[in-house]
């Protein structure tokens, strides 16, 4: 299975606007310059998860987009289907046809490693991605003794 860029910019950008978005709506070129993803790729991406209704376009001056459903209600499977990502594992592509109209001996495994990769994915939301961000970025309280911290300030210029 490979994940392409697709599906993982696809994911990345939903995840800055959800982080970002409680400024207003978020344009593209701020996601592509806190993420480093191309803008016109990134406008290809959301012509697709605009029309699935992930996000939607505010016009006009401050404009950008916005997410069109709450976090805790978009998976990372919706996202990366609405790119139009193929996360099947199998050669046929799911089809069956993977040696000369049949089938080869590890197709169902990898139809059902395709299965669970989906499953996976679909009980992962953006709620969740957003909480982990945010619990990475908490500063960090020290509960304890200080005789043994060293205050940057003390030190010498």
């Amino acid at each position: 299975m490979k994940l392409t860029s697709k599906g993982r910019y696809a994911v990345t950008a939903i995840l800055d606007i959800a982080l970002y978005s409680h400024r207003g709506p978020v344009s593209l070129s701020d996601i592509s310059d806190r993420q480093h993803i191309s803008l016109s790729y990134l406008e290809q991406l959301f012509a697709k998860l605009r029309r699935q209704d992930l996000v939607k376009s505010v016009r006009g001056p401050g404009g950008g987009y916005l997410l069109n459903r709450s976090i805790s209600h978009i998976s990372i499977s919706m996202i990366i289907n609405a790119v139009n990502e193929n996360i099947d594992v199998t050669r046929c592509l799911g089809k069956g046809n993977c040696k000369k109209g049949s089938e080869c001996l590890t197709h169902s495994l990898w139809l059902e490693l395709s299965k669970r990769i989906d499953e996976f994915l679909n009980q992962i939301t953006i709620a969740e991605l957003v909480e982990k961000h945010q619990d990475k970025c908490t500063p960090i309280s020290f509960v304890g003794d200080f005789d043994d911290v060293l205050i940057l300030d003390d030190l010498p210029a």
